[in-house]
C-alpha cells in the first residue's frame, strides 16, 4: 500500500459560495468556538467542564470582482445575502479523495473596501457569521 503524506495546499481549494466557483478567492478562515465553563461545587477543584453554546464565524478574502458579483447575486447589496459556502479541499488529477466542508447559512457582517495609490487591485475581506460548518458527505 502506498503512502501519500501529501498535505492540501491552497491549489487544491475550490470555494462555491452563493451558487458560483469563486476564482476570484484570496483566503477563507473559518472559527469554531464552543463555550466552556469549569463547573465548581465543595471543595476548590472542578468537577467538571460544562459546554454552552456553539458559534461558526470566519471570513473570504475576495478580488472586487467578485464583490460585485455577490452585490449582483443580492439585487445590490452582499450585506442582505444569505448563502452557504461549500468548500472542497483535494486534487483528484493528484489520487487526492475530494474533502468537502459547508458553512451553513452564511451572513456577512460588514464590507470595508479600500484602495490606496499604488495597488493594482483591491482585496476585501469579508467577515461572516454562519450557522454551522460541517462535513459534506
Amino acid at each position: 500500500m502506498a503512502f501519500n503524506s501529501r498535505e492540501y495546499e491552497w491549489a487544491d481549494v475550490t470555494v462555491i459560495a452563493a451558487g458560483r466557483d469563486i476564482t476570484g478567492i484570496r483566503a477563507i478562515k473559518i472559527n469554531r468556538k464552543a463555550e466552556r465553563e469549569a463547573l465548581h461545587a465543595k471543595g476548590r477543584n472542578p468537577h467538571s467542564i460544562q459546554t454552552g453554546n456553539k458559534t461558526y464565524e470566519g471570513s473570504i478574502t475576495v478580488l472586487q470582482s467578485e464583490l460585485i458579483a455577490l452585490d449582483n447575486a443580492a439585487g445590490g447589496d452582499a450585506l442582505d445575502l444569505a448563502f452557504d459556502v461549500l468548500v472542497g479541499f483535494g486534487n483528484p488529477s493528484l489520487g487526492d479523495a475530494i474533502t468537502r466542508k459547508r458553512a451553513v447559512g452564511v451572513r456577512i457582517n460588514e464590507i470595508d473596501e479600500s484602495l490606496k495609490q499604488g495597488d493594482k487591485f483591491m482585496e476585501i475581506e469579508l467577515p461572516f457569521i454562519c450557522l454551522n460548518w460541517q462535513n459534506v458527505d
